[in-house]
């Protein structure tokens, strides 16, 4: 009974503390017609201390989403085109000589803001992607000796363009495992379609948001996703989706052993408690569901699943390995 007490006074708390949901929502829906499913991976990994990889055709508004979101929380936001001779330090800063103080000053580069916007991540060589991926994971940068700590909240948003092979640096799998949510969009709709054209035509621009909240409030929202009840039985069921993709044959899919090259790593299984928990709280709910789970397993394990030789020339995707995987294991 206590349990239910508990329970009932953290929806309330989430109730009160996520309104600002809402105005984020509909904020962005003024500006972006549709992709809804990109706004709520936005707010997933705001809300979840975590970092997107997005993968689409060009012009489907993702430069515009993380734009508009950043100017909803009244927060920084940086853009940075990735290109093949993009250097580390054009992304974290670097050390100049200044000749009036006659001594070194630092230059801090365009990754110290709240939202930075990685365009076209596979453009730029390994080493320029490491130096992102690392600020990400350790959420500072070092310039000469000194440390910097990157301003809080800090959130990636990186793209990439399926379609261009040539001239382009693949991500390594260690480093794709650092998103923490890789999120494919298509097109919009028919009538999304018209709906932007007749937007886009007007001769207005594009209407410009005013801030809706605040980066200490985004802040404080962190600590309450934290606090989102998790139940042991859901935390079974997280655990069997991501040792179903390790091990297929122990859930009765023993079709998928000859499919996957590698199963997904525990930042999975952590990444997927964690999306669930926000993904929770954006629903107003105090407590996860196993559809909270299920709604956020593609964007979890999607890049986290090594495909074999065999998968591909059959044309077998790792988004299909994930679907068979959330229908067969046992919903608690």
């Amino acid at each position: 009974m206590a349990e239910n007490i508990d329970i009932r006074e953290l929806n309330i708390r989430i109730e009160q503390q996520s309104s600002f949901i809402t105005n984020l929502t509909s904020g962005m829906g003024q500006v972006i017609v549709g992709q809804k499913h990109l706004v709520d991976a936005l707010l997933i990994g705001l809300l979840s201390d975590g970092n997107i990889l997005l993968e689409g055709v060009p012009g489907l508004a993702k430069t515009l989403a993380i734009k508009t979101l950043s100017q909803l929380i009244d927060s920084t936001f940086s853009r940075i085109q990735f290109t093949p001779d993009l250097l580390p330090a054009d992304v974290t800063g670097t050390l100049i000589y200044s000749q009036k103080e006659a001594k070194f000053m630092v230059k801090k580069g365009p990754i110290f803001a709240n939202f930075v916007l990685a365009d076209e991540i596979n453009r730029a060589p390994a080493k320029v992607q490491s130096a992102l991926l690392e600020a990400m994971q350790e959420k500072q940068v070092t310039i000469g000796t000194t440390t910097y700590e990157l301003p809080a909240p800090f959130l990636v948003m990186a793209t990439q363009n399926p379609i261009e092979q040539e001239g382009t640096y693949p991500l390594p799998e260690a480093q794709v495992d650092r998103f923490m949510l890789k999120v494919v969009i298509g097109y919009p709709t028919l009538e999304e379609e018209k709906l932007i054209i007749r937007e886009n035509i007007k001769g207005e621009g594009l209407p410009q948001p005013k801030p809706v909240t605040t980066v200490d409030e985004i802040l404080r929202a962190r600590k309450v996703v934290n606090e989102v009840y998790l139940d042991e039985k859901i935390e079974q069921y997280i655990a069997d989706i991501v040792f179903a993709t390790r091990y297929p044959d122990r859930y009765g899919l023993r079709e998928l052993k000859e499919l996957i090259g590698f199963g997904a790593s525990p930042r999975a299984s952590i990444n997927l408690a964690k999306a669930a928990r926000a993904y929770a709280f954006i629903k107003r709910r105090g407590y996860v569901v196993p559809e909270d789970v299920r709604a956020v397993a593609h964007d979890v394990l999607r890049h986290r699943i090594g495909l074999t030789y065999e998968a591909e020339a059959t044309n077998i995707t790792s988004e299909e390995i994930v679907s068979k995987i959330i229908n067969k294991v046992e919903v608690p």
